[in-house]
Formats: structure tokens, C-alpha cells, sequence
């Protein structure tokens, strides 16, 4: 098998985790009003519109990082008030299409990258200084991330109104 039929392999993979990671997210908002969604019905301030918008927001900072590195992650402003609220004007419908809309943007700039290729981290307290990160890694992270705030939207679920995404 050549490198780039690996690399093509690898990214299809790393990119079926992240549609199903997105896909059980997804899942959990599913038949719920905007007022359901903007529900923080445990001890955190988080809801499931809030998680959705969040993630979103994480992906595309991430993907910036991919493509051009620390300078171009931190061109756009983070919005640390809001970022996890959804917002009196914001509908679930309105954020669930962002979020397509990015999965989508996604997965067209990763197929143009090199997975190996890799930038310095961000100057911040909670990364290695001079560490690098791959393309690859960034998937990862992603991943990551999207996995773990839908384990949150699933407990904020259950406690809305006893749904869950499994089990």
C-alpha cells in the first residue's frame, strides 16, 4: 500500500470517529425545544444548545490551527462569556446547521493536509512550552473533545427528561 493511500485510509478513519462522535451529540438534542436546549438543569451552567455551540466553536479554532498554525488559531476572538450559552436569538436548528456546516468544512480542508504536518502550540499555561502539534493530533483533540462534552449533553439530557443517547 502507497503512503498516500495510508494517509487517505488513516484520515477516512480518523474522520468516521469524529462523524460518529458528532453523530451521538447530535443525537441527544434530538425532539427538544429551543427552551429545552437552553436548559442548565444540573449543578453546571451548561446546556445542550451551549455544548453544541461550544463545540463547534473548538473545531473551527482547531482546523485554523491545522492549517496555518497558533497565528491564525488566535485571528479570531474567542467569545468566553457566551461560548457555551446559547443565546436568546439562537435556535437548536440554527446551531445544529452551523455545526454541519463546519463538520463539512472540516472534512474538505483535512483532505487537502498532510496529517504529519505540525505547529508550535499556542503560548498557554496548559501546553508543554515549544511543544509541537500534528495535523493528526489535532483530529485527535477534536475528537476528543467532541466525545467528551457529548457525554455532558447526555447527563444534561437525561435530567431534562430521562432520555438517553445509550443504554
Amino acid at each position: 500500500m502507497s503512503t498516500t493511500a495510508i494517509a487517505s485510509s488513516e484520515l477516512t478513519d480518523l474522520l468516521a470517529v469524529l462523524a460518529r462522535a458528532r453523530g451521538f451529540l447530535r443525537h441527544t438534542v434530538r425532539g427538544l425545544t429551543d427552551e429545552q436546549a437552553r436548559l442548565t438543569p444540573t449543578a453546571s451552567q451548561l446546556s445542550l444548545g451551549g455544548l453544541i455551540k461550544h463545540v463547534r466553536a473548538v473545531e473551527e479554532s482547531w482546523l485554523r490551527f491545522a492549517v496555518g498554525g497558533a497565528e491564525l488559531m488566535e485571528s479570531v476572538e474567542a467569545d468566553w462569556e457566551n461560548g457555551f450559552r446559547m443565546l436568546a436569538h439562537e435556535t437548536l436548528d440554527g446551531l445544529l446547521a452551523d455545526y454541519a456546516e463546519t463538520a463539512a468544512t472540516t472534512e474538505r480542508t483535512l483532505a487537502g493536509l498532510d496529517l504529519d504536518t505540525a505547529h508550535p502550540l499556542p503560548v498557554a499555561p496548559w501546553f508543554e512550552a515549544g511543544a509541537s502539534w500534528s495535523v493528526r493530533t489535532v483530529v485527535l483533540h477534536v475528537i476528543a473533545e467532541t466525545s467528551q462534552h457529548s457525554g455532558h449533553a447526555d447527563i444534561i439530557r437525561e435530567t431534562i427528561d430521562g432520555q438517553k443517547t445509550m443504554g
